[in-house]
């Protein structure tokens, strides 16, 4: 391993030591090492590179991870006697998180190691800078903004591609709150895509200033906030609900 690889690896075990429940800060640390560093996953079948290869499999508290250890010395004190690979902690991230498996560091260690579930992998394959870190809490929105939802309402009714608008109240574990409008699109085209983010920047002049607005794909079958408003929202707007069939935008398709 190169003097940058090994170097990256240390920074995962360094951080890893510094994480302890409620230390979000130290987490996120560990995250950002992964994100740069590697790891040695254990093979359960297979050897390294081989198609028929699979990672390891454990299950905590119903979630699914792919042990994995962070360096030579802790492959060695785990006692691992099948086969291993040394892979980047990106190229995990993007390689799990779709089919919602997670990994877990160090799981022979004192402590039982740590556990970075497939929301957080997901976190690291697209940006951790672009999305919230969890764990999230999300609940209906206390704060009135009816000047907002007049204009959003309006300007989503002048938009064709906007099927539906629901929204959220959003803390992060760390950062400021802030307010989510999940978008409910007929396509995600690139003209569609382009409309709404007219339309958004339209009605972003009627949120009180210093009030931080986001926006989330309702079809994003992997993001946190989309997950949540599916299950626990109503549209406050609805296209189908209130255009009269013929009025001249889509109507869902009859199944």
């Amino acid at each position: 391993m190169s003097a940058s690889g090994t170097a990256a690896a240390g920074q995962v075990e360094h951080t890893l030591r510094q994480v302890a429940p409620g230390r979000y800060d130290a987490y996120e640390a560990l995250l950002r090492a992964l994100a740069a560093g590697r790891v040695w996953m254990l093979l359960w079948h297979g050897r390294p590179g081989a198609p028929d290869a699979q990672y390891g499999n454990m299950e905590v508290d119903g979630l699914g991870y792919a042990p994995c250890v962070t360096s030579p010395q802790e492959l060695a004190a785990s006692g691992w006697s099948r086969d291993h690979e040394v892979v980047a902690g990106l190229d995990v991230a993007r390689a799990l998180y779709p089919d919602r498996w997670g990994v877990w560091l160090n799981p022979h260690a004192p402590g039982g190691g740590v556990g970075i579930p497939w929301l957080d992998l997901r976190r690291i394959a697209t940006g951790l800078d672009r999305m919230p870190a969890g764990p999230l809490r999300i609940s209906e929105p206390a704060i009135q903004l009816p000047q907002f939802y007049a204009q959003l309402t309006q300007n989503a009714h002048h938009t064709p591609a906007i099927r539906s608008l629901r929204r959220a109240w959003v803390q992060p574990a760390l950062g400021v709150p802030y307010l989510a409008v999940g978008l409910d699109l007929y396509d995600t085209s690139g003209p569609s895509v382009d409309a709404v983010r007219g339309m958004m920047r339209q009605s972003i002049g009627a949120v009180p200033e210093g009030l931080p607005v986001s926006t989330v794909a309702m079809s994003d079958e992997y993001d946190p906030v989309a997950m949540w408003l599916r299950a626990n929202s109503r549209p406050f707007y609805d296209r189908e609900a209130h255009a009269a069939p013929g009025y001249g935008y889509p109507q869902a398709p009859a199944y």
